[in-house]
């Protein structure tokens, strides 16, 4: 892999880490957030309509690359645990086996000859990253930055309700 691509996919990957809350936030979209009233915001329905859509969009990719890092993991824990049976077939004397194990079985990628950190790697570089971006400029455009414009406006409409005793 080139250095570009290395620095690249290191850029990135904090990038996904900020995004899933394990890195430093970006506070300009913390304060726009705090400071921008969602009802000030001069959406069309259609436009919040598909704020919310591109949301839910990323928010399930964000679910699925959560189910592909599971993946990774248990692929894993089941190739440790296959380099295991190896060795005992060893000691008991089953060299066949044990070597086909070795040769055949564990250099052997998930997919394609590719390794499922592989396609963790590339999920994310080529996939999530560029989408996250995608959904970050639009929102940033359409709302000033603010998520959940649909969720936010919602949930002042329910606390106005409680508070006047609308019912």
């Amino acid at each position: 892999m080139s250095p570009d691509r290395d620095r690249d996919r290191n850029r990135d990957e904090l990038d996904v880490r900020e995004r899933n809350g394990e890195g430093e936030r970006d506070t300009n979209a913390d304060s726009r957030s705090d400071h921008t009233d969602v009802d000030d915001l001069e959406l069309t329905d259609a436009e919040q309509d598909a704020l919310h859509e591109l949301q839910l969009a990323i928010e399930h990719i964000h679910r699925s690359y959560g189910n592909l890092l599971a993946f990774h993991h248990e692929l894993g824990h089941a190739m440790n645990r296959m380099a295991e049976a190896e060795t005992l077939l060893r000691e008991d004397g089953h060299e066949e086996w044990a070597d086909e194990l070795r040769d055949d079985h564990l250099p052997r990628g998930a997919v394609e000859d590719r390794w499922t950190y592989e396609l963790v790697e590339d999920f994310q570089a080529d996939f999530l990253v560029p989408l996250d971006r995608f959904e970050d400029s639009v929102r940033d455009e359409l709302a000033d930055g603010i998520g959940h414009v649909t969720e936010r406006r919602y949930q002042r409409r329910l606390r106005e309700r409680a508070e006047g005793g609308d019912g």
